[in-house]
Parts: C-alpha cells; sequence; structure tokens
C-alpha cells in the first residue's frame, strides 16, 4: 500500500503540471479522462490513513514497552535492547511524533525523581498566580531559604529539555546520570548544598484553539493589499484543490492548531532567571551561591549579571559553566563583569584535548578548559567531578582571602582586555 500511495502522488502531480497544456488528439482526451476518472474514485484520506499509522502514543513508559533499569538504561521491557527510532519504516515523522511523545513521558519520570529521590519541592511561578493564569515552576531543596552556608543553581540549556534535565538524547540513548542533573543534586545535598533546579524552557502553555480563533484572519491580513487579495481570491479551483492535496500529502494527519499562552515575567530563559534570582536566590539565607550553566543557561547568566551585577557579585562564589553559548560582546557585558568572571567562572568547553587542560580563546571573559568531550551534550557529565572541586577550591580561596593553588587555576590563560 506504501508503494502505491506514492505511485499514486507521482501521477496525480505529472497529470496537474501537464494541465495548462494543450492536449493534442483523441487518443490523448481519453486517457487524460479515464485519468481523472481514476483520481476521482481514490479515497486519498483513507489511503494515507493507511500509508501513516495514526498519530496516537501511549502515555506511559509502560504503555511503550520501556523501562529504566538499575543502572539507569531506558530499556525494552520484553527484549531488553536499547530504544529503537526508525520503529516504522519509512515513516520519519510518525517515528519523529513517536520520539517526542517518548520525550514528554520521559520530562514527567524525571520530575517523579526530582521530588521521589532528590526530595526537592516543586514551588509554582509567578509566586503570586492566579487560579486561572498558565503556571511555570522550579524545584528547590527543602533548606533553599534556610540553609545559612552554600546553594547549588542548576541551569539547563535551550530546546525541549525540562528542569532536571541535561539532554534528553542523553537519557534515552545513554543513561540518567549522563542526561540528568540528579549526580549534581544528590552530590549537592550530600555536601550541605542548598539547591535550586531551573526550569528556563517553560515559558508558555500551549492550549488548542477555539474554530473561531482558527478561523480568524492573520494580523496582518487588514494591511494585505488589495490588488494581491484580489488575485488570491480569483484563484482557479483546480489550483486550490491541487494546493488542498499538497497539504493532505505533506501533512496527512492535520495536527490540531494551537496557541500558546507566555507565562507572567517568565517569557524567556532570560526572564526566568531573572525571576527566580530575584524572588528565591537573592532571598535565600545562603551566603556563598554556585551556578552550574550549560549552554544557553550561560547566556542566560550572564544575562542576569548585566541586570543584577552588583547582587551577583556580592552573593555568587563561583560559575562553572560547560560548553556555554553566552558572548561577551554581543551582551554588551562591562569590563567589571568580564574582569569578575575572569576570576570566578570557568567554561568547561567540548575538545578533544584531556579534561582541566586549558583551551584558548578569542573572548576576553573567563578561562575556557577542556570538559574531555567533543560531544556538547555530554560536557556537563563529564566535567562533574571538575566542577565540584572548582567550587571547594572557590570557597577555600575566599574563606582564606587568598587565591587557591591550584595547577588548573595557575596553567588559565591569562586574557588582557581587548
Amino acid at each position: 500500500m506504501y508503494g502505491s500511495f506514492w505511485s499514486l502522488v507521482l501521477v496525480f502531480f505529472c497529470f496537474s503540471m501537464a494541465q495548462p497544456q494543450q492536449v493534442g488528439g483523441t487518443d490523448e482526451k481519453e486517457k487524460t479522462t479515464a485519468l481523472k476518472d481514476l483520481l476521482s474514485r481514490i479515497d486519498l484520506d483513507e489511503l494515507m490513513k493507511k500509508d501513516e499509522p495514526p498519530l496516537e502514543f501511549p502515555d506511559t513508559l509502560e504503555g511503550f514497552e520501556y523501562t529504566f533499569n538499575e543502572n539507569g538504561q531506558l530499556r525494552h521491557i520484553k527484549t531488553g535492547e536499547p530504544f529503537v527510532f526508525n520503529f516504522r519504516e519509512d515513516l520519519h515523522r510518525w517515528n519523529q511524533k513517536r520520539y517526542e511523545a517518548l520525550g514528554e513521558i520521559i520530562t514527567k519520570h524525571v520530575y517523579e525523581l526530582l521530588e521521589k529521590e532528590c526530595d526537592l519541592e516543586k514551588v509554582y511561578l509567578p509566586i503570586d498566580a492566579s487560579e486561572s493564569e498558565p503556571k511555570s515552576f522550579i524545584f528547590i531543596s527543602k533548606d533553599a531559604k534556610t540553609n545559612p552556608d552554600k546553594m547549588l543553581v542548576l541551569i539547563h540549556g535551550s530546546g525541549v529539555v525540562r528542569a532536571g534535565q541535561w539532554a534528553r538524547r542523553l537519557i534515552i540513548n545513554e543513561d540518567l546520570d549522563s542526561g540528568t542533573q540528579i549526580p549534581y543534586i544528590k552530590r549537592a545535598i550530600k555536601e550541605g548544598y542548598a539547591v535550586i533546579v531551573m526550569n528556563p524552557n517553560e515559558n508558555y502553555i500551549e492550549v488548542e484553539k477555539s474554530k473561531t480563533q482558527a478561523q480568524q484572519p492573520s494580523p496582518d491580513s487588514s494591511d494585505e493589499p488589495a490588488e494581491k487579495r484580489e488575485r488570491r481570491e480569483r484563484t482557479p479551483k483546480e489550483t486550490k484543490k491541487r494546493r488542498d492535496f499538497y497539504e493532505k500529502y505533506r501533512n496527512p494527519q492535520k495536527e490540531k492548531e494551537t496557541m500558546q499562552l507566555f507565562i507572567r515575567d517568565n517569557g524567556s530563559p532570560e526572564e526566568h532567571a531573572l525571576y527566580v534570582w530575584d524572588n528565591f536566590i537573592s532571598k535565600a539565607a545562603a551566603e556563598n551561591v554556585f551556578f552550574v550553566a550549560h549552554s544557553y543557561g550561560g547566556l542566560a547568566f550572564v544575562e542576569l549579571m548585566i541586570q543584577r551585577e552588583a547582587e551577583v557579585k556580592h552573593k555568587v562564589t563561583a560559575v562553572a559553566l560547560t560548553d556555554s553559548v553566552h558572548n561577551v560582546w554581543h551582551q554588551e557585558a562591562s569590563k567589571t563583569i568580564r574582569e569578575w568572571m575572569r576570576e570566578n567562572c570557568c567554561n568547561w568547553v567540548s575538545s578533544s584535548e584531556p579534561l582541566d587542560t586549558s583551551v584558548e580563546s578569542m573572548l576576553p571573559d573567563c578561562p575556557r578548559v577542556s570538559a574531555g568531550t567533543e560531544r556538547h551534550e555530554l560536557t556537563s557529565w563529564k566535567s562533574f567531578q571538575s566542577i565540584f572541586r572548582f567550587f571547594t577550591e572557590a570557597l577555600e580561596a575566599k574563606n582564606s582571602k587568598s587565591k587557591p593553588a591550584s595547577s588548573r587555576r595557575s596553567s588559565r590563560i591569562k586574557h588582557e582586555e581587548l
């Protein structure tokens, strides 16, 4: 059936392309009439549904027949095999939708682990939200407000990841340790840190559009030139039919139309970081705050520092970045911020060099060292041990009012102001 559908698609488009040309001869006209008759009797909707299975997937790991084993690896319940993306041959869109559905279940599973295994509490944002308005949330340890000593704040990168994750791909294809923030949280709690897990990608909720909203013209339609609108309205019926057919072919199972309702004061990763700082971190009792920020999370931290420079300098002891995508020039970070970053930040970047080897940079911000991997998404996991040593050294240096005599620190490149 799959091959027959695409054959018919090819025939249909060849026929459509031939339409404007002058048909010559009785035989040609008879063939054209026969082809039209054939196409009129084909139920394209039913044909396409048979080619692409319904986009309906289980809502539990058990429904997918997967589970995490004792090593935190996702494995098939019956075969013990890792996750297979190409579950249906030649159905990439369906396979991708299946992968995304599993990813949503993984996200909920990680949330459960944060509460059950890490003993964190879910706190909804904005903190003064009404019952009906869109909300986000973060996870905090029970001593987040009261711990007088130190606090660890975790910020993941951009994309589909949510609170508690570094990379969904690693969770599904590798294991929970490399793909989630759980090892950081457990070690931090063991070493006496309070913990805050940010959720910078949870910026809006999606709701299904009503029929009225779906039919409303776009905001720019009123500005559409009259001539263009008239041309559009005069589009021949046959052209519209071909366009509708192509839309069905491109997206045979039309998905529900949705609209985004942004969360107040948390509509972007940068806004979220600022909101969590103002309402939680700045008000916490901890004298020493430490950040681990991955990828776009590093950019969000730099933006936070630009907005709250004095407060950050007063409260933050050290920042560990992992393959951060921040740029002090594009973000217009001041000279005083760049100087502070050189003394208090370190960026573990993807590199073929051994772990903690100095890596040159063209930017005059913080030192860069190798994370011991060339894979961007693995940098947070590979630098895990080094980052906690970095924090210990920074705290000792602050307490002793002197710089730590670390071989790694002393070997870092001294940036000159450009």
